[in-house]
């Protein structure tokens, strides 16, 4: 019974070490590049992270709107082809999350994208370009 006991603790003394010998997973792999957006209008703005992945730009912040105001995202190419969009709800005197992604399903993905605040009809209010880093 020692004989076998030793040998489990031995092996797990073993499997240990080795593990921690081992670098950490993911440790060798890239983050990807984000960009910090502010769009603000008045009083009323949307503010957040855009994250440069391969095929998409994921967006993550707040709209702060005063009165009816909405947060547009759209990914273009290089050439400054649309690829797609996504925006949230119309929201009025509130704060609300940005938590989105923008398919952009090219080589490279996107190269810029454009974050708006709309009005209560979608219709833009101001808008600024990010381009990718």
């Amino acid at each position: 019974m020692k004989t076998h006991l030793a040998v489990a603790v031995g092996s797990v003394v073993l499997t240990g070490g080795t593990l921690l010998g081992a670098p950490a997973a993911g440790a060798q792999t890239a983050a990807y590049p984000t960009t910090a957006f502010d769009v603000t209008y008045g009083a009323s703005y949307a503010r957040g992270t855009l994250t440069w992945y391969n095929r998409s730009v994921g967006a993550d912040g707040t709209l702060r709107a005063v009165g009816c105001r909405r947060a547009w995202l759209g990914t273009y190419t290089a050439s400054a082809n649309w690829l797609d969009a996504r925006s949230t709800s119309t929201q009025c005197d509130a704060t609300y999350p940005i938590e989105t992604t923008i398919p952009a399903d090219v080589p490279g993905g996107a190269a810029f994208v454009i974050v708006c605040v709309d009005d209560a009809n979608a219709n833009p209010l101001k808008c600024v370009q990010y381009n990718r880093p």
